[in-house]
């Protein structure tokens, strides 16, 4: 419409230009359309260019006749040049061009790109004796669709254990699953290198984890990586394949020197509402899951690389504090299809929140979307207002009392929101908007018993910041229960050009660092393994490629608040 309304004024101003050029008097043509519309056009300039020297000066810019022979005013308003053709049609070029770059990223996609004829397999959550696979295929003559695996072949060996095994199979794929269907693997041994093949000539590698507390036979730590937020081509190159996602690019090149057993992935793995919202149906969200899964930058980021999710606003709504309402039944289709089914057990049958053990760490994934209340009008520190449920309360509440198994010193909780309210834009949608649950999982986590220390790894705000929680001073807290938080976002969309995090004085939420440049950031968390009373980890932040800050925490010794103003467990 405005390319439209831009060439309409463009030629109306020109020919009546000409028009004015041709004739008499000015006054013989004042009632013609085309000189209203020149006479319109002048003053619109004059207002400009004197609204402008009433902010700049009057020595920055000069009355009409300066501006019309300064071409950079038509190329900064976007408008037509008052008396020159040819810079006239430069902008309305300019302006075009423009148009096509918005109408390629809003509707390219989607009407190019519905990604019905996907077909992959990618592996999901992967225990010490089982693994989880998830497999589509939507070409019927794939069908029926055969799961076998078999443990890496050595060199030179020809013992059974090498030969494959059938696991599961499919003899009909339909639209009510959007062709997919998960099998599970179990029966198999911990620290164990896996592969797995399907008929329709998809295959991949998994390593099984290693038994609780332990860490897999030569290395001496577990690692896995963290980060939230992608979208495909954002930020937005003309240039680029529809579906191409450039973080992906920057995680794919540490992949292989990082050797980490998982992503935990804190969500936003879709945009449903982002530049547009084409629908509320579940096909338009399965549509955006197909589209990330398409793109050819993620078989880079999956072959050997196990995914575990976690749900957030944007694979619903933006802000989402609606329980179940619609639009989230359509929105969860996908969530469980795709995520959801491949992910590790959930806490009870029908729950969303999710938690297991890996080695040496323990985890718990929060569900902060489903169960949460609407964020107004109660204030942040009421007690009406959850974020988590009650019952999702409890069985956290549950974890983090429960005595871990030998070996096992940190505790994980995943959070897809910042726990810190040192966010100031937005901080309704946090767990700044929450304070009164907020304080008693706190209160919960430095209750822990000592030797095991507590981290939050949360995603969300397109920036990254890592955050302590010390213990009230004089509390019956020892300073070595400081919580530490880890917010790592993007791994492929746009950072925020304004600063939105503020510690401030009395809130007690030290920052310990804040980077929120790039457009790209993941964290891998390095849990040490042995049999030490202290438990060792350290969180290496990369930023566009780049390895920019590492951080180490450790557990204990016990020091109460004032004994020393820094512990061990700050790093």
């Amino acid at each position: 419409m405005f390319a439209c309304l831009y060439a309409t004024s463009f030629f109306t101003v020109h020919r009546s230009r000409k028009a004015k050029a041709a004739a008499p008097t000015p006054t013989s043509l004042s009632s013609s359309n085309g000189h209203l519309a020149y006479t319109l056009a002048k003053e619109t300039d004059n207002v400009i260019q004197k609204g402008l020297g009433e902010t700049l000066g009057s020595h920055d810019v000069t009355p009409m006749q300066g501006a019309q022979q300064w071409p950079g005013w038509t190329l900064l308003w976007g408008l037509p040049h008052p008396t020159s053709f040819w810079w006239s049609l430069a902008t309305f070029g300019i302006n075009m061009a423009l148009c096509l770059c918005v109408a390629d990223l809003v509707y390219r996609a989607p009407l190019q790109y519905p990604s019905l004829e996907l077909s992959f397999a990618r592996v999901g959550y992967v225990s010490d004796t089982s693994a989880s696979i998830l497999i589509r295929e939507p070409d019927n003559k794939q069908l029926p669709i055969f799961v076998s695996y078999r443990s890496t072949p050595v060199t030179g060996s020809h013992s059974s254990q090498n030969a494959w095994q059938a696991v599961g199979k499919s003899y009909w794929l339909s639209n009510e699953t959007d062709a997919t269907f998960t099998v599970t693997i179990n029966g198999l041994q911990p620290n164990s290198r896996y592969q797995y093949a399907v008929s329709n000539n998809w295959s991949g590698l998994f390593t099984t984890a290693p038994r609780q507390g332990h860490v897999a036979p030569g290395t001496d730590k577990l690692t896995f990586l963290t980060s939230s937020c992608i979208k495909p081509r954002f930020p937005y190159n003309p240039f680029s394949h529809p579906m191409s996602m450039p973080g992906f690019n920057h995680l794919a090149q540490w992949l292989p020197s990082l050797k980490a057993s998982f992503m935990l992935f804190l969500g936003d793995f879709i945009y449903i509402d982002v530049p547009r919202r084409f629908g509320n149906d579940p096909e338009t969200y399965r549509r955006e899951y197909r589209q990330v899964y398409s793109s050819p930058d993620w078989p880079s980021v999956s072959k050997d690389l196990p995914w575990i999710h976690v749900l957030d606003d944007h694979e619903i709504a933006n802000d989402w504090d609606r329980n179940t309402t619609a639009p989230y039944p359509a929105a969860a289709d996908p969530w469980q299809l795709y995520h959801s089914s491949v992910n590790p057990p959930p806490v009870t049958p029908e729950a969303s929140y999710f938690q297991f053990t890996h080695g040496p760490a323990s985890f718990f994934l929060l569900d902060t979307r489903r169960y949460r209340s609407p964020s107004q009008p109660l204030s942040a520190n009421s007690s009406e207002k959850t974020m988590l449920g009650f019952e999702q309360l409890s069985h956290l509440l549950v974890f983090l009392s429960r005595p871990e198994p030998e070996g096992v010193k940190w505790k994980f909780i995943v959070s897809s929101i910042p726990f810190t309210r040192n966010w100031r834009f937005g901080s309704t949608d946090t767990w700044a908007g929450y304070l009164h649950e907020r304080q008693i999982i706190l209160e919960a986590m430095w209750s822990v018993s000592p030797g095991t220390g507590i981290v939050i790894l949360s995603g969300d705000r397109h920036e990254f910041a890592a955050t302590a929680f010390p213990p009230p001073e004089g509390s019956q807290y020892p300073l070595s229960a400081t919580v530490h938080e880890f917010s790592t976002s993007p791994l492929s969309m746009f950072y925020l050009p304004f600063r939105t995090y503020e510690e401030r004085e009395g809130e007690d939420e030290p920052c310990v660092k804040y980077v929120p440049d790039g457009n790209s950031k993941f964290g891998a968390v390095e849990v040490m393994g042995g049999k030490g009373e202290q438990g060792v980890m350290r969180f290496r932040l990369f930023v566009d490629g780049e390895e920019v800050w590492n951080h180490v925490l450790t557990t204990g010794p016990i020091v109460m608040r004032g004994a020393r103003e820094r512990d061990a467990v700050w790093g």
